[in-house]
């Protein structure tokens, strides 16, 4: 069956009877195989005796009979109801459709055929059958044709009708198990008939069909009941964004209305919208001044006269309504008067107002009415965003109601908020003061803010026994103590100082607000853990403090040794902690920062730095590697070698494998040279001497013709980069005798001394390439003096490859120097070997060979003979040295005969001296044997024989 004729936009296309499509021809190929309708009875359980009816036969009678003569038609349309009353067949259902479409049309002439309308309608509430599995294949275009065809009939002007269909619809979505069972036929699953009305657009339909029923209420109600129920869908939810349905609901949503529904079941179906379609588009369409309006007016009649639960749920679920609408810019919330209105019933319980919208009006600290003001501070946040309320906020005297809440908490009474309740409400206010405070500056010093906050923060660091909840979003982390109270005061400072008013900053740093950060700073970091809210608090402070301080001598002289006391801590972050989520990244990133502000620029302050060790630090920090802060580091280092004493310092700094702080300059600038991707070839030396510096992206960027004014892209290479940084930290500590350089190290520094002079060679390339764009030709002096220019920082290009290429050979021929000395050392010590194990050859062959032994023994005698001198002078005595009969050629103990010694003197041999000399004899003369003296040994090897 061909598709019926779908509406467009305009609810009035609806008017029109749809095309009816001609059935197809029993002899069609491509037909599908059919029961007959006996076969259909046949199925049936046995309580079933009717007979079987022709539906073609039906069909023809009502485009055949005239309403005049409607007896026999009413009557088959009654046997076709009785015949259907368990279910409709898939395969009937295009033939069921075909009737229902020609009954609507007889309405208009005949009343009678409502109720035979009405009573098939019915019929598409109860299941529908398949007799085979690819039946809800087969089947699917028909039966997704027949349920679009229900959102046609709407334009029938029957209300019976237009009711019918709502609940035939309805029921898709709450179906009942069929009654009956059948042999052949197996009922179909609810989702198939949602699945069509998905498939056939129904949705679109119904939406356009409000514009019919505009002044029908109960057709109206029963419309958006059945799009309340369509709308859980996202596919019917696209459908209904086609049709405009959130501008159609809202702009109507105050119409009349007895039961009270109306406005219920549109922001029902507004709230599924917005769940199921794209929230953008929803909040464009109801961001006019009608649905502006609508939304302002029920609203504000709830507030007012709403008394039930279900009242003020209502009134809350239209206030986040109008919250996402008032996010879009172009909402006429001002326009309306809606945004004055909410302000003032943001504020009327802290501020008294006049106003007689408010008069009698009171908050009975019910949920939904705390749900309420939570509800209304947040749309002041969103309304702040448009610069355009500040005057609206100014006039409601918002800053006096949220310095309200910036007290002590007390304890509640018998008609107020709770503890977890007021806690909640007090830290929504302060972060919603974060907001506005800096919008109206003026308000924020006449209501004292500076005084309210800084005597907040000292009673959140105090002992009161007040600890918080941590119930609530903005609690986090504050449960059992008064952090989240210190967190979001800290941020309204924050943003208040962040405005560098210099009265403000003036008027807090007049009542010891720098002193009083520095003490919190350190009370934070002593009683509490390292958690999230407490690296929070710890960076709003610092931030702050680099705020206040920064180019102002005296007030970095209050900070003074206590603050860099205060900071040392902080430089010394484990590297582990740095990407552990908690916010360490940030606190180092605000500790650095409060160190260039707070420190750098007064010399006692630097020189202290200095004395804790403070450029190690850096230094260390440095080595880390951490993109994020390497740039700020550099910059800090740049403008502490303006202090007579850092250089010193910094060569003096030695990290791990006694790393130098040259070295590790010259690496950084490697490793952004390498991500720059600037063309160095293996060793480092440059290799386009016209561009040295320039990496891929610079080289790919087209030359683009720019005022003067405006920096080029080598001007801004500067700063988006640390070479200028490193270049000018290394002029600073100069480029000889820095300590502990390679000679690949030596290489890239030839580089970064000529750095300015590559830079501004560079830009005068730039230059020329921007007068040949514009097709300009200087005159032939300046032509030739650009040539010139040109040139030279080309040759210097050239004398550094040079260099490099001198520094390179050098490295070359001392390691070649190295090398050899190295080899002379191996072969020397391998020569040592080889007499080792000759000598323990030899040795072996003594022992083991006797003749060999001898061999060498008189060896060794020739030797020592050799080796003595020939000539002796007259009348001297040799002692020879030598024992006799000793067959060893290894060196013997001394031994000297002397043969000019009677052995009558000497008692014998020496071995026995030892004895003899326990007991020497009285009487004069030599030493003599004594009898009774045992002799242990007659001769020893190292004795002296005496002859």
């Amino acid at each position: 069956m061909a598709s019926p004729v779908r509406p467009e936009a305009s609810a009035t296309c609806l008017l029109p009877p749809p095309v009816i499509p001609k059935l197809r021809s029993p002899s069609c190929s491509s037909r599908r195989e059919r029961l007959s309708d006996s076969d259909f009875s046949g199925s049936l359980k046995q309580d079933n005796h009717l007979k079987s009816v022709d539906l073609n036969h039906v069909i023809k009678l009502l485009e055949e009979t005239e309403s005049s003569n409607s007896e026999e038609l009413l009557q088959a349309l009654k046997n076709v109801v009785k015949r259907y009353d368990s279910g409709i067949p898939l395969k009937e259902l295009p033939r069921i459709s075909k009737i229902l479409n020609l009954c609507a049309e007889k309405i208009q002439d005949h009343s009678d055929f409502i109720e035979p309308t009405c009573e098939i309608l019915k019929l598409y509430r109860l299941p529908f059958y398949k007799k085979k599995l690819s039946d809800e294949v087969n089947y699917a275009k028909e039966a997704q044709e027949s349920v679009a065809q229900l959102g046609y009939l709407m334009r029938v002007p029957c209300s019976q009708v237009r009711i019918q269909i709502c609940k035939c619809v309805i029921s898709f979505y709450h179906a009942e198990p069929p009654k009956k069972e059948f042999e052949v036929y197996q009922p179909l699953s609810a989702n198939y008939k949602r699945k069509m009305v998905e498939l056939g657009g129904l949705a679109e339909t119904l939406v356009l069909a409000l514009a019919l029923v505009e002044n029908q209420l109960t057709e109206k109600l029963w419309i958006i009941k059945t799009l309340q129920h369509l709308s859980t869908s996202e596919a019917n939810c696209t459908f209904m964004m086609k049709a405009e349905a959130p501008k159609r609901l809202c702009s109507h949503m105050n119409d009349a209305d007895v039961t009270g529904q109306l406005l219920f079941r549109s922001s029902e179906v507004l709230w599924n919208l917005l769940e199921n379609a794209s929230k953008e588009e929803i909040v464009t369409q109801l961001s006019n001044l009608e649905c502006v309006h609508a939304l302002k007016e029920a609203f504000t009649n709830l507030l007012l006269h709403g008394s039930r639960h279900y009242d003020r749920q209502l009134r809350n679920d239209i206030l986040v309504i109008s919250t996402l609408i008032a996010q879009n810019p172009g909402a006429p919330m001002i326009e309306t008067g809606f945004a004055k209105q909410l302000i003032l019933f943001a504020t009327f319980v802290e501020v008294k107002s006049h106003n007689p919208l408010v008069k009698g009006l009171k908050l009975i600290y019910t949920n939904e009415d705390f749900e309420l003001k939570k509800l209304l501070l947040n749309m002041l946040i969103v309304l702040a965003k448009d610069l355009c309320t500040v005057q609206l906020l100014h006039e409601g005297r918002v800053m006096l109601a949220l310095f309200y809440y910036v007290k002590p908490h007390e304890k509640p009474g018998v008609l107020d908020w709770s503890e977890a309740q007021h806690e909640e409400l007090q830290l929504h206010a302060i972060a919603t003061l974060a907001t506005v405070a800096p919008l109206l500056v003026e308000d924020y010093m006449m209501c004292q803010g500076n005084t309210r906050l800084l005597m907040f923060l000292e009673w959140c660091t105090s002992n009161d026994p007040f600890v918080g909840q941590g119930n609530s979003f903005h609690g986090t982390g504050g449960r059992g103590n008064k952090l989240s109270q210190m967190r979001y005061c800290l941020r309204v400072l924050s943003s208040v100082v962040s405005l560098c008013d210099e009265a403000v900053n003036l008027d807090l740093c007049d009542q010891g607000a720098i002193n009083q950060l520095l003490g919190i700073l350190k009370y934070t970091a002593s009683h509490y853990k390292e958690e999230a809210i407490v690296l929070e608090i710890q960076t709003d402070i610092l931030l702050i403090l680099s705020t206040l301080c920064e180019n102002d001598p005296h007030r970095k002289e209050l900070f003074g040794w206590e603050g860099v006391d205060t900071l040392i801590p902080f430089l010394k972050l484990d590297a582990k902690k740095f990407y552990g989520g908690l916010g360490h990244n940030r606190l180092l990133f605000s500790t650095l920062d409060c160190l260039w502000c707070c420190v750098m620029g007064c010399t006692i302050l630097e020189d202290y730095f200095l004395e804790k060790e403070g450029l190690f630090l850096l230094l260390d920090l440095l080595v880390l590697n951490q993109r994020n802060v390497c740039n700020q580091i550099l910059g800090i280092l740049v403008e502490y070698c303006d202090n007579p004493k850092a250089a010193s310092h910094i060569n003096v700094w030695r990290g791990k494998k006694e790393q130098t702080a040259a070295n590790l300059l010259i690496n950084l600038w490697r490793q952004e040279e390498e991500e720059l991707g600037v063309k160095h070839d293996k060793a480092g030396r440059i290799v386009d001497l016209k561009k040295p510096l320039v990496g891929r992206f610079q080289a790919c960027q087209a030359v683009t013709p720019m005022p003067a004014s405006c920096p080029t892209v080598a001007i801004m290479d500067v700063a988006e980069n640390m070479r200028a940084k490193i270049y000018c930290i290394i002029c600073k500590l100069g480029f000889e005798n820095l300590p502990g350089l390679s000679a690949k190290d030596f290489v890239t520094l030839a580089i970064i001394r000529r750095y300015l002079d590559f830079k501004v060679g560079e830009i005068w390339g730039e230059v020329c390439a921007e007068l040949k764009e514009e097709n300009f030709r200087p005159v032939s002096p300046d032509q030739e003096a650009m040539q010139v220019i040109t040139q030279t920082f080309e040759n210097v290009g050239k004398m550094v490859v040079s260099l490099q290429t001198e520094m390179l050979e050098s490295q070359h021929y001392q390691e070649r120097q190295e090398e050899r000395k190295n080899y002379a050392k191996i072969q020397s010590l391998h020569k040592q070997t080889e007499m080792v194990n000759k000598s323990w050859e030899n040795f072996l062959t003594r022992t083991s060979n006797y003749e060999a032994l001898k061999k060498a023994k008189k060896i060794q005698e020739k030797s020592i003979e050799d080796s003595r001198a020939k000539a002796r002078q007259p009348n001297t005595i040799f002692h020879p040295t030598d024992i006799k009969k000793l067959n060893t050629t290894i060196a013997a103990g001394r031994l000297v005969t002397v043969e000019s010694t009677p052995t009558e003197l000497t008692g014998g041999p020496l071995a026995d001296t030892e004895l003899a000399l326990k007991k020497l004899p009285i009487r004069g003369g030599a030493l003599q044997r004594i009898k009774g003296v045992k002799v242990m040994e007659p001769f020893k090897k190292d004795s002296v024989s005496v002859k």
